[in-house]
């Protein structure tokens, strides 16, 4: 039996939002348990736990095209900061993190990459130098 076949969706999915998010994550689920508890096992099950779970990308990757994603979005800067900061988790450089918002404006124009940028530019502010090097 595999692990993914003992393993619950929902165990699987706090696990990988766990290795991914760290507490980000964390304070998303927390900020929803007075108002939708169950909305919080819902993104744990289906994005984490089935989606992020799969074989096939690295979490790299999937962080990168969650990051160009929700920079075309142009309106999601609290998820785009939770991913940018999953993106530093799973190993990506910052400059890494800014091309990949830079190259959106080709294809979704420059609000949204400049929204993007933004939304970066404040999740690097935030860090301490020691806690990830380039």
């Amino acid at each position: 039996m595999t692990l993914h076949a003992v393993e619950s969706r929902l165990e699987r999915g706090k696990r990988a939002l766990a290795q991914i998010d760290g507490k980000a994550g964390d304070n998303v689920v927390a900020a929803l348990a007075d108002i939708a508890p169950d909305f919080a096992n819902y993104l744990f099950e289906f994005p984490f736990g089935d989606i992020y779970s799969r074989p096939g990308l690295d979490w790299r990757a999937r962080e990168i095209a969650t990051i160009a994603a929700l920079t075309a979005m142009g309106n999601a800067s609290p998820q785009l900061k939770v991913h940018i900061e999953a993106g530093l988790n799973v190993g990506l450089t910052k400059d890494e993190i800014t091309e990949t918002i830079m190259q959106m404006a080709v294809y979704v124009g420059f609000p949204a990459a400049l929204n993007g940028l933004f939304a970066a530019k404040e999740v690097f502010a935030a860090i301490v130098p020691s806690e990830r090097e380039e």
